[in-house]
């Protein structure tokens, strides 16, 4: 009773969300459970830890970390919890608990019908039982992975229904799904107005929000990237892929919405209409204005037009993100239109506020340098006048690069308005 009376526990009752163990305890009844244990054998409890993240992945339960912190500082010494799978599902924690019970850190870990303790046969034993836990683990994970397989060759939808289909309401019929009669014809006229009439998706978009009111079956509106999601769904047509972006497509048994060819046609007009950007491309004044009519930020977009010839002529244009109004009605500008206001706005103001100065006289200095140490000329002037920056000023919104640019408009004290294509300082 005195080693006992030492020993300080913490009680950790953990509620499983793994699927074969939805019959198990729930964390409130762990801990009247190991409370009656604790009583029954005169343990001393200093504190109780509740959490329900699972125990799968190694350093993601915020719960159970803190318990280990404390342990490394001695807050206590011993752990109560309902089975050894409670503490650990994966073999980094358990590697953990197991690494402090070597340091004298933990002395003793009881669970409703046995302990361990800072013995080789004893920590064998739970490392044999939480490794048995991570192979029940690993398991489930191939027989689910097997299970959504067989029933994607055959047809079956393994996922909740997309936008324009239900769960089938028979539940012997699970991974099957059938055409929502609130939202599938909306759908289908979605694709209709894209390929026979040359919307695009923000129009889409507008149209669905504006006039259809249309809402998912979780009673929200659809947003733009929803909008492209639809229209470059294959499932729409009668196949999928599953998982995304595996490879492994399957012919579904489910009701298509539209034909293959209303879904090759759409896709044709929407690659005729956009080019994709590249991933984290950057345009160099996005984050220098604001829309002056709804005081949302402007993005920016690129557009490729064919010609006759076949060559391709690139465009940007830059317009209101509508962050905080959908229906803004800023126009956009072309980037070579917005160049040109931008050098109206540095003919207009005092260019001492640009702190420009000091950058021109040293490029004129390291120029110099290169002029009468490489090429033997003889030294010029290093005088700097208001004509130089605003040549130079001009000369980096034509040809600098985009941090150049960025940084020339950044040292203006008022930030860039863009309203119907006109630039201000605001």
């Amino acid at each position: 009773m005195e080693i006992q009376q030492q020993t300080r526990y913490c009680l950790y009752a953990r509620k499983s969300t793994e699927s074969d163990e939805k019959q198990a305890l729930s964390i409130e009844a762990q801990v009247k459970e190991m409370q009656q244990l604790a009583n029954r054998d005169g343990l001393r409890v200093v504190e109780i830890l509740r959490e329900s993240h699972s125990a799968k992945a190694t350093g993601q339960r915020p719960v159970f970390n803190q318990m280990i912190q404390k342990i490394r500082s001695e807050q206590f010494n011993a752990i109560l919890a309902w089975a050894p799978d409670r503490l650990s599902r994966n073999a980094g924690d358990l590697g953990t608990v197991v690494d402090l019970m070597d340091e004298k850190k933990i002395h003793e870990i009881r669970t409703y019908g046995q302990k361990f303790t800072d013995n080789p046969n004893e920590k064998f034993l739970l490392m044999i039982l939480g490794a048995q836990g991570k192979l029940e683990n690993d398991q489930k994970g191939v027989n689910v992975k097997r299970g959504l397989r067989a029933r994607c060759e055959m047809g079956m939808w393994p996922a909740p229904a997309p936008t324009g289909y239900l769960s089938h309401p028979d539940r012997t019929m699970k991974c099957h799904v059938i055409i929502d009669p609130k939202r599938g014809y909306v759908i289908r006229q979605m694709f209709e107005k894209v390929a026979y009439e040359n919307w695009s998706g923000r129009k889409i978009y507008r149209w669905l929000k504006n006039e259809v009111r249309f809402k998912t079956i979780g009673n929200k509106f659809l947003t733009l990237s929803n909008v492209y999601v639809i229209l470059n769904n294959h499932f729409y047509y009668g196949t999928f892929e599953y998982p995304k972006e595996s490879g492994n497509w399957y012919q579904g048994k489910h009701e298509p919405i539209i034909t293959k060819d209303l879904f090759d046609a759409v896709q044709n007009n929407l690659k005729e209409r956009y080019v994709t950007r590249t991933e984290g491309k950057e345009f160099a004044f996005t984050q220098i204005m604001r829309c002056g009519l709804c005081g949302s930020g402007v993005t920016a977009d690129e557009k490729f037009k064919k010609l006759k010839d076949g060559s391709v002529n690139r465009h940007v244009y830059y317009m209101c993100t509508k962050s905080r109004d959908i229906n803004c009605k800023n126009r956009y500008i072309n980037e070579n239109d917005l160049i040109k206001e931008m050098t109206r706005i540095l003919e207009e103001i005092h260019l001492d506020e640009l702190g420009l100065r000091e950058r021109i006289e040293a490029e004129l200095k390291r120029y110099n340098r290169f002029r009468t140490g490489v090429l033997k000329a003889a030294k010029q002037k290093e005088s700097v006048t208001e004509v130089d920056i605003r040549n130079y000023a001009k000369y980096l919104l034509q040809e600098g690069t985009i941090m150049e640019k960025r940084e020339l408009l950044m040292h203006l004290r008022s930030r860039l308005v863009l309203e119907n294509k006109k630039l201000s300082l605001g």
